[in-house]
């Protein structure tokens, strides 16, 4: 009997479960369900038990726990049955573009409590110490074509921004294209990556990864190189479970999945109303040459306008701009 199926039933709900109730539902004997539970306790599961009422769970698990996270989604979710969690990975979209690749099916999920080579925008590293972050993506398949998909990255900060803020209240702010920004720095990071079908060259499948940064501190962020760039929920005051954060990310990226690319006006209004790059003087590239100027605004294609001293106009579609 797997252990997952008795956290299944444990995981979401408050209330107490009778062993004869869990040994009826899962089909085995209430021997084997308390052999469960002992072997959850003794891996640090804060199981209650009560002679005349059952067991319950008092708290989240030590460790990531998909079945646990899954208890938090509500019935039906895309998601359900179909999240994975890890010790340890390469990297979260690395390994579930491999999946993908072998015909995983939409709403796949993968979370690790470390990334050992976590990657960022335009091949940069992303820094994912073992249990101070969220580390998650998520595998779409959704019916649009490349143009609209090009889009997607934008539709994921507004998604992410707010699951975030759903889950402790922390508002961010989106550093364009696809950084969330919060307090003293850069706080959560997303990195899209959609791949086509040989054959046709339409688009088969779409990455979503994710890195939020929990429980660093000034020091960790000094030890890392990352002293005065990047930031914490901890550090700006806000401590949000793993699994509860992780349920709410989730709730608002399979709102995005159902609303894209329909609703594209509305996300695009979330968007500019939360992004932080408008109005400022920005540093970028164009044509080989290092250039600045003021972002102005953003297009409905999620580009960004900016205006050059020289009178010069320039739309960024992709790469990364400097903040002055």
């Amino acid at each position: 009997m797997d252990p997952n199926a008795v956290v299944s039933l444990l995981a979401g709900r408050s209330q107490w479960l009778s062993g004869q109730e869990m040994s009826r539902t899962l089909g085995v004997t209430r021997a084997a369900v308390w052999k469960q539970i002992t072997l959850l306790r003794q891996q640090g599961w804060p199981i209650q038990s009560s002679p005349r009422l059952g067991y319950r769970l008092s708290g989240p698990p030590p460790a990531l726990s998909g079945p646990y996270l899954e208890g938090l989604l509500p019935s039906g979710s895309l998601f359900s049955g179909q999240i994975q969690a890890l010790a340890s990975v390469d990297s979260t979209n690395t390994r579930l573009k491999a999946l993908a690749a072998a015909g995983a099916p939409e709403g796949s999920v993968l979370l690790a409590e470390e990334q050992t080579a976590g990657r960022g925008t335009r091949g940069r590293a992303f820094c994912s110490p073992k249990g101070q972050g969220l580390y998650l993506s998520v595998l779409l398949r959704p019916k649009a074509g490349l143009e609209q998909l090009l889009t997607l990255t934008g539709w994921a900060a507004v998604a992410l921004r707010e699951g975030i803020q759903t889950a402790c209240g922390a508002s961010a702010g989106i550093k364009w294209l696809n950084d969330l920004y919060l307090g003293r720095g850069k706080l959560c990071g997303i990195l899209t990556e959609l791949a086509l079908l040989g054959e046709s060259g339409e688009p088969d499948y779409v990455v979503l990864g994710a890195g939020v940064n929990l429980t660093q501190t000034a020091r960790d962020f000094q030890a890392q190189g990352l002293e005065g760039v990047a930031t914490s929920l901890a550090l700006e005051g806000f401590f949000p479970e793993r699994h509860h954060l992780a349920a709410c990310i989730l709730a608002a990226l399979e709102e995005m999945i159902q609303s894209f690319p329909q609703r594209q006006e509305d996300y695009l209004a979330r968007y500019r109303t939360h992004c932080l790059t408008l109005g400022r003087p920005v540093a970028f590239q164009a044509d080989g040459e290092a250039r600045s100027g003021t972002a102005l605004a953003v297009t409905d294609r999620f580009a960004l306008e900016v205006t050059c001293p020289d009178g010069t106009h320039h739309t960024l579609s992709s790469g990364s701009i400097i903040q002055l």
